[in-house]
């Protein structure tokens, strides 16, 4: 749902988003909504990436899709990708190359130097640089006309490894759609019958609390800090749900066999892929965002926000800025399973009028800052910039 106007970027450009595939996450969600910005804003948006489930999100935006192999990092299918997307470039008449991942990103980056097209990057990730060559790799992320960072943390971390100049830098977080995500209307009836459905299919008994972390299964993730928790409460006896990923992956089976370790079998649920994420914060009373590393961003902190759900996420990385320590959620320091316990805990243990008022202070963060129509305003600007 668009709420505001956008600002108009010059009639009938064509704007390119390369990324690896269209799935699930930050990159492909981003992706989707900028597509639908862009045609609302009066531009040709196309949208070049492997495929995948949201191709046809792009296509019902008004948007394009071109399928390329960008989802591979062999670099001579990066310039054969390079001489595909320069193709593109001149053909659809391409004005601005706008990557959202690198290995597509040094694709997009030759084609845009060879058909002398506008180009401008996404810095989506706190990308490690574990091996020789990696700072080199990720350095094309810095080389956008203007590089967008998703955070203050991510901005910082571009400005002290890359010599970028500071004014080709912009800073513009993620963001929700604050009519999606909207507590209020899991009041009526039709939205109720959603979150019920969730609590039938997830096997939630009536009054049971429950404790989401919403995310892909990932070692990083923090989803055996969040078991390492749960093992620690006592009463109440809440449900822990990994919503996300595949349930039948070797990390769910490693952390299926943790929690029965534990003696939490009956307490985990492994959800696999919610298609009705307001419905599963709704049912939540608690989100929990563990994450062993730094978020760049973070969008379930302000998803269960704009949920006016309580939010408890690692002191590090976008969860930083999000969360305002005991107004809009609670921080506790990285794999630190007694701290998480200990948080839940005290969150658990709020009046129904304490949450309200959290969950309301919450909720007006979220609409200051962190909708999806400022982040898609504050882009089409970066492109009218440079379009002008």
């Amino acid at each position: 749902m668009i709420t505001r106007p956008f600002p108009p970027i010059p009639a009938g450009v064509a704007i390119l988003q390369v990324l690896p595939a269209l799935n699930t996450g930050g990159v492909e969600r981003g992706t989707l909504e900028m597509a639908t910005a862009i045609v609302k804003a009066g531009g040709v948006s196309l949208v070049a990436s492997a495929g995948g489930r949201l191709v046809g999100a792009i296509e019902a935006a008004g948007g394009h899709h071109i399928t390329l192999p960008l989802a591979t990092k062999s670099p001579i299918a990066i310039w054969r990708n390079a001489a595909r997307l320069t193709e593109i470039a001149a053909s659809e008449r391409i004005a601005l190359i706008h990557a959202r991942s690198r290995a597509p990103a040094w694709s997009a980056w030759l084609a845009a130097r060879r058909a002398a097209t506008r180009f401008v990057t996404t810095y989506h990730g706190a990308y490690a640089e574990n091996f020789p060559g990696k700072r080199a790799y990720n350095s094309v992320m810095a080389r956008g006309e203007r590089v967008i960072a998703i955070s203050d943390f991510i901005a910082a971390r571009i400005l002290d490894r890359y010599p970028i100049e500071p004014w080709r830098l912009r800073v513009i977080p993620r963001g929700v759609d604050p009519g999606i995500f909207d507590p209020r209307i899991f009041d009526q009836a039709p939205h109720a019958a959603r979150r019920k459905a969730l609590a039938e299919a997830w096997a939630i008994g009536e009054g049971r609390p429950v404790i989401l972390l919403p995310g892909r299964l990932s070692p990083w993730k923090g989803h055996a800090v969040a078991i390492a928790a749960l093992a620690r409460l006592g009463s109440p006896d809440p449900v822990l749900v990994f919503a996300g990923g595949d349930p039948a992956s070797r990390l769910a089976r490693t952390l299926g066999r943790e929690a029965e370790r534990c003696g939490l079998s009956a307490r985990v649920r492994f959800a696999g892929d919610c298609a009705d994420m307001p419905a599963a914060y709704a049912l939540a009373d608690i989100v929990v965002n563990p994450s062993t590393r730094p978020e760049a961003f973070g969008r379930t902190v302000i998803e269960a926000q704009a949920m006016a759900r309580p939010v408890i996420a690692a002191d590090h990385g976008g969860a930083a800025e999000t969360i305002r320590e005991g107004e809009t959620g609670w921080r506790v320091p990285p794999n630190d399973a007694a701290a998480l316990a200990a948080a839940l805990a005290r969150v658990l243990a709020l009046t129904p009028e304490e949450r309200a008022a959290h969950g309301a202070r919450a909720r007006e963060a979220v609409l200051a800052r962190y909708t999806t129509a400022a982040m898609q305003a504050a882009t089409l600007a970066v492109y009218a910039e440079l379009l002008r």
